[in-house]
């Protein structure tokens, strides 16, 4: 690329993603990433379905029925049918209720939930096919990655939850796509999202953050069915002055979006959850299990515990005191202490108001310190463990390396939604929805699987 074309396409970020987006077919898809799309689907489905129950769920619920509307699409777990927009916010909500969903670190953030739920809504009024939905899905994913790649690190290390905020755009483009929107008008929608976007870190802990999931989705559909009907707004929305790259950050690197990621697709550095909790509690998490299973570690054993990690993830997961299970889900310390006590995290039921007051668990993360680190990965940590006898123990783990073998991920996924899904659909729904699932490229219309996962 000449200096003068490398300069255009940096000076016109937001039109060049818009292209990109709008261009995308699903034979320009690897047979790698169509099938990694088809996981992150069934993930979405199965944390979804599991927390369609949640107490802030049923909230959202409440008021999307009470207002009404035409009945478009179906609620994820619930035999509810409401206009798509609304659809979106609740079953956004619901995806991100547990914190189970999958994380992209190119955002950094939770792109499938951010995406899906305003995309299979949409979807599912317009009848919409399996590969219809697996493009739109890339084409919003890979948006995503990009704008949130040319934000790093500034816009997150502020405070902004990119889920909600870079997320918006990856709806609007997987929305704008799924509609057949042109690259002008992609654009177009983008700036609509774009004025929409907004999430802070500071409700981390709170129902606010599930929320943000649902407010991503919800703008982002609302911003492509807007844009096809022509309103108006900036096609410029990501680079220009007093735009979202200015106001949200004080890093902008338009290179790093346009830049090829190394597997050729985002999508292929997807990592999924198998841990119910912050994504940065993960290698603490996996570093504790490690240690206790190896040396056999009983709580009583441990005398101090020193966790390093980037100084990041302090304003991220650092919940000192946690209350109930929501709290514990960002507190590396409850969390730690939890995989040294041999409790399941990859259990729901493990992330309880009892568990936040077990004092056993009190007792272990009370013994936790910190040494933050400037300039690591914010997956990779260091854990040591003193013990009663003397012994030094060191465990590293970095949870940001995606896995190698993409079918060998795929058993493991599944097993996944089969925990999360068979309580609440009963096993041989959950199977056919799975079964559905791995068979999106030859789903005519995307109708009945938003029909099995309703309640």
């Amino acid at each position: 690329m000449d200096g003068m074309t490398e300069n255009r396409t940096q000076t016109d970020l937001t039109r060049v993603l818009a292209g990109k987006a709008s261009t995308l077919d699903y034979d320009d898809l690897p047979v790698p990433v169509r099938e990694l799309a088809g996981q992150c689907i069934l993930d979405y489905l199965g944390v979804a379905l599991a927390g369609a129950e949640d107490p802030l769920v049923r909230i959202l619920l409440d008021e999307m029925t009470e207002a009404g509307g035409s009945p478009q699409s179906s609620i994820i777990g619930h035999d509810a049918r409401l206009p798509a927009l609304s659809v979106a916010l609740v079953n956004g909500a619901a995806s991100h209720a547990l914190d189970y969903d999958d994380v992209n670190m190119a955002m950094p953030g939770h792109p499938s939930v951010a995406i899906l739920p305003g995309l299979l809504a949409l979807a599912e009024l317009t009848g919409s096919s399996g590969r219809e939905v697996i493009t739109a899905f890339v084409a919003g994913y890979e948006t995503a990655c990009r704008i949130g790649a040319a934000l790093q690190p500034g816009h997150y290390n502020l405070g902004f939850h990119s889920t909600s905020t870079v997320g918006s755009f990856g709806a609007a483009a997987a929305c704008a796509r799924l509609l057949g929107l042109d690259a002008e008008t992609t654009a177009m929608g983008l700036g609509i999202v774009g004025t929409q976007a907004a999430g802070l870190k500071s409700q981390f802990g709170t129902m606010c953050k599930p929320f943000h999931a649902g407010k991503a989705a919800q703008n982002g559909l609302l911003a492509a069915r807007l844009a096809r009907r022509g309103f108006s707004s900036r096609t410029d929305i990501v680079e220009c002055v007093q735009g979202f790259a200015l106001t949200h950050g004080p890093d902008f690197a338009p290179e790093a979006a346009l830049a090829p990621p190394k597997a050729g697709f985002h999508l292929l550095a997807n990592l999924f959850k198998y841990h119910a909790a912050c994504y940065f509690t993960h290698a603490p998490i996996e570093c504790a299990r490690r240690l206790r299973e190896e040396h056999r570690l009983t709580p009583d054993m441990i005398t101090g515990i020193i966790l390093r990690l980037d100084a990041s993830c302090d304003r991220v997961c650092n919940i000192p005191v946690p209350v109930d299970g929501l709290q514990s889900k960002f507190s590396l310390r409850q969390t730690v202490a939890m995989a040294l006590s041999g409790v399941d995290t990859a259990s729901l039921g493990a992330y309880s108001a009892e568990n936040a007051r077990d004092p056993s668990l009190v007792g272990l993360r009370d013994r936790l310190r910190f040494d933050w680190q400037d300039n690591w990965p914010q997956t990779l940590c260091e854990l040591e463990l003193e013990l009663v006898d003397g012994r030094r123990l060191k465990g590293r783990h970095d949870a940001g390396i995606p896995a190698a073998d993409i079918a060998e991920q795929g058993k493991r996924v599944a097993a996944k939604f089969d925990a999360l899904v068979a309580p609440v659909l009963r096993a041989p729904r959950s199977r056919e929805l799975r079964e559905m699932v791995s068979d999106l490229d030859n789903l005519a219309d995307i109708g009945g699987l938003a029909g099995l996962a309703a309640g």
